[in-house]
């Protein structure tokens, strides 16, 4: 245990947040960390608790809390504390692949199952319910101290592994399963050629996700890090269509199918089909390319990008107009907070975020207690920039667009309606509500309302089969053990392993259970290089 009075002796501090006035100025990350004295008290917030919640990633009414990957939380607390930097690098490091994206990006499931953000207790001597502890520890940002520690320091530098097996692995897709299989299988001594079909490694991580949210010269510092340590890279690579799927088949000893879920969700709404409706998966890809254009061009020289010169540049190579123009975004989860962000930086004139779903409540439930996963009201960056700059919350709820009015082959204005679930013979449907009609100006409309599984083409190229989720199957139920545990116990981060119908083909991460989180994606990364490797010894 840290400290055992810690979590008495100091409240929970967050890293820091740069103004939302300030931060929509640039791309740049927003949150400036602690000192090490602060982010050491932090660690001493944790009590090492005899069952510690935040490593378990146990499912309640239907969703996960916990940490999917089993990070030695409170182990690499405690060294954090002590200021055992390396000794706390290593034991983060023994279950997490790349603790600078998690610590960035992940919703930090580990925090709500931590025991100190259990909110409430009742008084002994009153009866009244009372908060507790502040809030649970700040498991997130000391993940990200620790990491970032170990790269200033130079504790991370290539391990190249000492002997190799002679055994050829190829992962197809280089997003954070498949970085994540290919990492844990070089470690073991395989040989991994990684093939992706971009000019950049990451998947999501770079073209999904927006730079104030992950600078993807951290993605760049971690591929080159791979590199080194023996990882081969080939980009551009578009296997199913450019690049042979038969010819990767005869090269290689195993396969892993890591392509991602990215067939977009359309929108089912009259006259989509006209210039300015896009999903939003395209638009974040192009204005991050755009960031990494601009920058790289201005960097030579010494001088910052500015936003406007962003926009220029992605009206230039993508023809997309943000500046000055109405947008509306229709999805209220992350993709949609991340365009919405976007979008402002980019100078639009108005955001408007359509959610069919009802607004969350601010407080638990009565039926959502601690440790299941939170189903709060949450404001993000997106919508506390949109509040501080247009002066309301751009979210509009139990709402969806019903159609798309366009002049002249572009969109001038969506028509919206309010919406509601009622059972219908027996089957909960969404239903319109009379009278509700609205009429919105929009010039550019994006559609971030999730995806319907995996791209068909290399899957099928493969001969792999996929599933009414549009994922690739995995018939064979295996019990396999978590990357790093030292107990017996079986263990399995997927309902059916990941060996594929196909002999020698494998898959991980959204390509096998549909679309999900980072922190998930390298976990089925992890454990499908697990599998990868038990078949390779036994061949």
């Amino acid at each position: 245990m840290a400290k055992p009075t810690g979590f008495m002796d100091y409240k929970r501090v967050e890293n820091g947040n740069v103004p939302p006035l300030e931060r929509i100025c640039n791309f740049k990350e927003f949150h400036p960390k602690l000192d090490e004295k602060a982010r050491r008290e932090q660690a001493a917030r944790c009590m090492n608790c005899g069952v510690p919640m935040c490593q378990s990633a146990i499912k309640l009414a239907g969703m996960v809390t916990g940490c999917p990957l089993h990070n030695y939380i409170p182990e690499w607390n405690d060294a954090l504390f002590n200021g055992q930097y390396d000794m706390a690098a290593w034991r983060l490091l023994k279950t997490s692949s790349f603790p600078e994206f998690t610590g960035r990006v992940c919703p930090a499931l580990c925090e709500k199952a931590c025991n100190l953000g259990n909110p409430v207790v009742e008084c002994p001597q009153s009866g009244c319910i009372e908060t507790t502890f502040n809030g649970p520890v700040t498991v997130h940002d000391n993940e990200l101290y620790i990491i970032e520690k170990a790269f200033e320091t130079g504790y991370m530098k290539p391990e190249v592994p000492a002997h190799r097996s002679g055994k050829k692995v190829a992962v197809i897709g280089a997003g954070p399963a498949g970085l994540a299989a290919a990492d844990w299988l070089n470690r073991r001594g395989h040989n991994v050629t990684v093939f992706e079909r971009e000019d950049k490694a990451g998947g999501l991580l770079m073209y999904g996700i927006p730079n104030m949210k992950l600078d993807k010269k951290i993605v760049d510092r971690r591929i080159e890090l791979m590199k080194a340590e023996g990882v081969e890279f080939i980009f551009n690579a578009d296997v199913g269509r450019s690049y042979s799927a038969s010819q990767i088949m005869q090269d290689f000893d195993a396969i892993a199918l890591c392509c991602g879920a990215k067939k977009a969700r359309a929108l089912a709404a009259a006259g989509v089909d006209t210039k300015g409706v896009m999903f939003a998966v395209d638009f974040l890809k192009a204005v991050t390319k755009s960031v990494i254009a601009t920058s790289g061009a201005l960097e030579k020289i010494g001088i910052e990008p500015a936003n406007k010169q962003i926009s220029q540049m992605l009206v230039q190579d993508f023809g997309i107009e943000v500046e000055g123009k109405d947008v509306v975004i229709v999805g209220g989860g992350d993709t949609g907070n991340d365009c919405c962000g976007s979008a402002i930086r980019l100078g639009c004139k108005s955001v408007t975020q359509i959610e069919m779903m009802p607004c969350p409540p601010v407080e638990r439930a009565a039926n959502n207690p601690w440790p299941q996963w939170p189903k709060t009201l949450k404001v993000d960056y997106g919508a506390e920039e949109s509040i501080a700059k247009f002066g309301h919350d751009p979210r509009v709820y139990e709402t969806t667009v019903k159609e798309v009015i366009s002049e002249n082959g572009h969109i001038t204005a969506v028509r919206t309606v309010e919406v509601e679930f009622q059972t219908v013979d027996g089957k909960r449907q969404l239903v319109e509500k009379a009278g509700t009609e609205k009429t919105l100006p929009c010039d550019l409309l994006l559609v971030a309302a999730g995806f319907v599984g995996c791209e068909e083409y290399t899957a099928q190229a493969f001969g792999t089969e996929l599933g009414p989720r549009g994922t690739v199957l995995t018939p064979e139920v295996v019990s396999i053990r978590p990357s790093g545990y030292s107990t017996t116990a079986d263990y399995s981060a997927s309902p059916n392993g990941y060996a594929t119908s196909v002999k020698k083909i494998f898959t991980a991460g959204d390509m096998h259970r549909g679309q999900s989180l980072v922190v998930w994606a390298i976990a089925e990364g992890r454990e499908c290089a697990r599998q990868i490797d038990s078949f390779l010894l036994e061949k």
